[in-house]
């Protein structure tokens, strides 16, 4: 089962308190594959500058994820620049943001592509995740995720892009600003009424929570001693999660905790090195010996 993402391939410079590292692959949908990628194909839909490395490109290859609709177009890459401080290791200082190719150019998807029936919208403008969607003929199961910029600025865009997704993926402050609830349960349950079935509310270190009229539930982070570099760990969260649901097949309850305990594992790769350090080096048997880790975490009786 194959899984379609739109989103940003980016060029991210970041400052934490273990170190800086400058101009790394980056952006949404770039973490969300090298994740995804473990479970399922990805076919990776984003644009990116005259400047952006082969190297990189090369990378994408070689972990199996088709990148047949990476356009390549004149100009330069999205660049990010940010820093995390000592007292906040959630919360990223945005210290530079060049757009770049994003404001004249979008991905285009061959007719094979078309007919994938999973497809993420990683953090993207609401605007353009609605124009390509359009292209896609009728998914079985769409993923959403946004941010704030999008929910302040472009809100009746986003709202009209929520009406055609069944799962939403957004972090606690997102949901309770979207949603103007205070409480992670009650926002997400708000959220639900903009179309979503289905709402996962991102905590960071203490978790995720699982959010549905059928079944709710909360998992916990999978503990670690130190975080390197956050960045990208809530797309690379998504990956995980969206790769399970799309090899499985099924939305079970089982499935939907695993789907999720499987994303917090991938995003606790993430963290533990600056950019995909860690996840472009991740393999299958070193997800499932760590899942096996997590459960044990959890466990009692």
């Amino acid at each position: 089962m194959g899984i379609v993402v739109l989103g940003t391939v980016a060029l991210d410079s970041v400052k934490t308190p273990h170190g800086s590292q400058k101009n790394m692959l980056g952006g949404s949908a770039a973490h969300f594959s090298m994740s995804a990628r473990l479970f399922a194909k990805v076919h990776l839909a984003a644009v990116v500058g005259e400047d952006f490395p082969a190297q990189h490109i090369d990378l994408f290859r070689r972990r199996g994820i088709d990148v047949s609709s990476l356009r390549k177009e004149k100009g330069s890459t999205f660049k990010w620049e940010g820093e995390y401080r000592h007292d906040d290791l959630n919360t990223a200082c945005t210290l530079n943001t060049e757009l770049g190719v994003l404001t004249c150019a979008f991905p285009r998807l061959d007719e094979a592509q078309r007919r994938i029936k999973s497809v993420f919208l990683a953090n993207y403008d609401p605007e353009l995740q609605y124009q390509f969607l359009k292209e896609m003929q009728q998914p079985a199961f769409v993923g959403l995720d946004t941010m704030n910029f999008w929910i302040h600025n472009k809100r009746s865009a986003l709202e009209k892009i929520m009406k055609k997704a069944h799962l939403l993926v957004l972090n606690d402050a997102e949901a309770r600003d979207l949603s103007l609830e205070n409480n992670a349960l009650t926002a997400a349950r708000a959220l639900t009424k903009y179309g979503p079935r289905m709402v996962i509310v991102k905590k960071g270190e203490h978790g995720a929570l699982f959010y549905s009229r059928d079944c709710t539930f909360a998992l916990p982070a999978f503990p670690l001693a130190a975080v390197v570099d956050p960045t990208g760990a809530g797309d690379t969260f998504a990956g995980g999660v969206m790769g399970y649901l799309a090899k499985a097949g099924k939305l079970t309850p089982t499935h939907l905790r695993r789907a999720i305990a499987y994303g917090t594992i991938a995003a606790s790769y993430n963290v533990q090195g600056f950019g995909m350090q860690k996840t472009a080096a991740m393999a299958m048997a070193d997800v499932r010996a760590r899942f096996t880790e997590y459960v044990r975490f959890f466990k009692f009786s």
